[in-house]
């Protein structure tokens, strides 16, 4: 494993201890667990925004898609759910 060095603010310092302290792990699996997931967040984000910005993803209208969830609540066969990306 490599190792590297971080500066981090007092009160900071403070809440990480006392989490290590609550959960009984040392600062630096705390520290390791909190950026695993920080950048697992940041890819699932990235992979958002790709979407968002793809101009070929259709864009659905919240009113048809609650319509059709409302259809599908109440029984919809299942040939209703093509409708919502059909909707233009």
């Amino acid at each position: 494993m490599i190792q590297i060095t971080a500066r981090l603010p007092g009160e900071l310092v403070e809440a990480l201890d006392a989490a290590a302290r609550q959960l009984n792990r040392s600062r630096s699996e705390i520290v390791r667990y909190a950026i695993e997931r920080y950048l697992a967040d940041f890819d699932d984000l990235s992979v958002a925004l790709e979407r968002l910005q793809d101009p070929s993803d259709p864009v659905l209208d919240w009113d048809t898609v609650r319509g059709a969830l409302s259809r599908g609540a109440r029984g919809a066969s299942p040939s209703h759910e093509g409708a919502l990306l059909d909707h233009e």
